[in-house]
């Protein structure tokens, strides 16, 4: 077995090199408690931000971190006025948070109008301004998340790169687009590899990793210490226990029976519904649903039936039934 680098994080050494990026409205708590299980070494927040947090400590609370999730935990905060985020950082940390990381590469409309997330990397003076203050303020480590620029024609990543491990920034994850691109086209990974190159500090490479095989051929291109899984994960939360081994030993892990991704399901619908409450969990549970469902026959028409039923026990009931019919067609194949 290859003896790799330990990934360290202040005095976080991290179980692998497999990271949950934050998804607004994805990386829940149940969400991030399952991609834990499944070998995940950081499963962050949602992105929070630091005016609301601010002018209402307790309205991000569900969002937030829980004391009683595994080490290390993590916030992801947003914001773009530097005295804001210290305050929004030393919160988190009374909160329970073991390391803060700050957001820097969303790249959504509402986020911008803030000036926050992607938008602040058009103004370096500002980015230094703001790593600045969250690093001082608080004493755990702090981490940043970026795209590789503004634009195609401002690909400023490594700069911004410079300047974060110059404020003391401990690990830095990047997306292989500009804002500009958003998610469309294809993720570029030669910035990756000029920021990792340029700085010491650990870099997790991040963008259109949906697979054990493009985990490995994104490392060896941008030689970074590790990978951040973001959309890849949705409906697949054993992919960094696919990714890890497969980095491990050249090898992919037996797929999971279909018995036990009923089990995982239905599970995940479960705790959503504990977590939000019967009526507001049932939404989270269709959307995780369809990401689940995609690769089985008979999803689409399953599904129109699904969105319309209003009640917990009955969306547990009916994927019962359908994983069961499912498994049923298997054994007759």
């Amino acid at each position: 077995m290859p003896d790799f680098p330990v990934i360290q994080i202040g005095p976080h050494q991290l179980s692998s090199r497999v990271v949950l990026a934050p998804m607004a409205g994805i990386s829940d708590r149940p969400f991030r408690r399952l991609c834990r299980q499944f070998g995940a070494a950081v499963t962050a927040t949602e992105m929070l931000s630091a005016h609301v947090q601010m002018q209402n400590p307790a309205g991000s609370q569900l969002r937030g971190i829980h004391r009683d999730e595994l080490s290390p935990r993590v916030v992801q905060i947003a914001g773009a006025d530097p005295v804001m985020m210290a305050a929004a950082a030393r919160h988190n940390v009374e909160q329970g948070a073991e390391i803060i990381d700050i957001n820097m590469g969303c790249p959504v409309k509402k986020v911008l109008k803030q000036a926050a997330g992607s938008a602040l990397l058009q103004d370096e003076p500002l980015v230094q301004a703001i790593l600045r203050s969250v690093v001082q303020a608080v004493s755990v480590p702090v981490t940043l998340k970026i795209r590789t620029g503004w634009s195609p024609l401002l690909r400023n990543g490594v700069n911004i790169a410079r300047i974060a491990e110059d404020a003391g920034i401990q690990a830095l994850a990047v997306h292989g687009r500009t804002r500009a691109c958003m998610f469309n086209g294809d993720a570029e990974y030669d910035t990756i590899a000029a920021i990792k190159a340029a700085i010491s500090i650990p870099v997790f490479a991040n963008g259109d990793i949906n697979s054990a095989e493009k985990a490995k051929q994104v490392l060896d291109h941008t030689r970074a210490d590790g990978v951040m899984i973001g959309r890849g994960a949705r409906g697949r939360p054993w992919l960094f226990r696919d990714i890890e081994q497969f980095l491990r030993n050249a090898t992919l892990p037996q797929p999971l029976p279909l018995s036990l991704i009923h089990k995982l399901v239905v599970q995940h619908a479960e705790d959503l519904h504990e977590f939000y409450g019967p009526q507001t969990g049932l939404g989270f549970v269709r959307k995780h649903v369809a990401w689940y469902l995609e690769p089985y026959a008979g999803a689409a028409d399953f599904r129109r039936v699904f969105n319309t039923l209003d009640s917990a026990d009955a969306q547990t009931d009916s994927l019962h039934e359908f994983f069961l019919h499912l498994q049923q067609t298997e054994s007759a194949a």
